[in-house]
């Protein structure tokens, strides 16, 4: 029987919401509203713009623990970045967020050296190709190639052939599919959990995300019609499971922690996700945090660090056992 914990109604009351965390949405809002609009410029320049510090997450320090490869891909040549302790317990493959369009692999370093000081575990992120230059399915190709290199490759590079997936928003996506797509073509279910943050698994846009309109909290509904609209430019149905895995079989998928915010128009994602994956047989743990936007975990504060915590705390559970 599967596993399933849900949070308590009461993390949804607006009571629940503390000071800190309505002072740093407030100064997100105050930011991102005196920002210049992103959609005048070419995604080129917001990806220049965001890595260079200019964008509303806090820009991460690199790590002088990472070291770049190359592998071959469907659509040419896909970059890894890996970070890793000497005797992994697990390798955690993670894809980054930024609506398919932006965002980089290298981003989210300290997050990544504090999963392998807390978790013992390898990460290796993928620098997957972005739209609307390079849209469906090349970046979900991408990913998939990387997957299976990595199901091949490490037991041989890290002595261990125990395997996580994750990532948020655009990555939780692009996770989800990673793992329908290797069970359905490859007859490959390698992964023992799943850290799913934040994502989008209905590009038709969920009521969360249809109703939330024009505050600038991290996303807008415009913001993710664009993403989406830059995602599938070249085609794709938003209704196919490849595109929207809500509606895939997920069966057969490992145990999985769905985390997000009560302040993140994807919120319903989530909540819609999390019932059908326990239906397929699977664990689930649904963790919703009060007041929390889109992808909180990148402004330091106690729903971060609790969260954080809390992920840190899953995949130790799943790879200590």
């Amino acid at each position: 029987m599967a596993r399933i914990v849900f949070p308590s109604p009461d993390v949804f009351e607006a009571e629940a919401i503390s000071a800190e965390t309505r002072a740093i949405n407030a100064g997100i809002i105050e930011k991102l509203s005196a920002s210049p609009d992103p959609w005048s410029f070419p995604p080129a320049e917001v990806r220049a713009a965001r890595a260079a510090g200019q964008g509303v997450f806090p820009l991460q320090p690199k790590s002088d623990r990472a070291r770049e490869m190359t592998i071959d891909g469907p659509h040419g040549e896909i970059g890894l970045r890996i970070i890793a302790p000497e005797a992994p317990s697990g390798v955690y493959l993670h894809f980054h967020g930024g609506g398919w369009t932006v965002g980089s692999h290298d981003e989210q370093d300290p997050r990544h050296e504090r999963l392998v000081d807390n978790c013992n575990l390898a990460v290796v992120t993928v620098d997957y190709r972005l739209a609307p230059e390079h849209p469906y399915p090349q970046g979900p190709d991408d990913c998939e190639a990387a997957a299976l290199w990595l199901v091949r490759k490490t037991s041989r590079l890290f002595g261990t052939d125990r395997l996580a997936v994750g990532g948020e928003s655009a990555g939780a996506q692009l996770a989800l599919v990673t793992m329908v797509r290797l069970r359905d073509r490859h007859g490959l279910t390698p992964f023992s959990a799943a850290n799913l943050v934040a994502g989008c698994y209905d590009l038709r846009l969920t009521p969360s995300a249809a109703n939330w309109g024009s505050e600038k909290l991290i996303l807008t509904t415009r913001d993710m019609r664009n993403f989406i609209g830059n995602f599938l430019c070249h085609g794709g149905d938003p209704a196919d499971p490849d595109v929207s895995p809500l509606f895939a079989d997920l069966a057969g998928l490992p145990p999985a922690l769905l985390s997000v915010g009560t302040l993140d128009p994807l919120l319903d994602d989530s909540l819609f996700l999390a019932p059908r994956y326990a239906a397929a047989g699977n664990d689930v743990e649904l963790a919703v945090y009060p007041g929390g936007a889109h992808v909180f975990m990148g402004f330091a504060g106690v729903l971060a660090a609790e969260s954080l915590d809390r992920i840190d705390s899953f995949l130790k559970g799943i790879f200590s056992a």
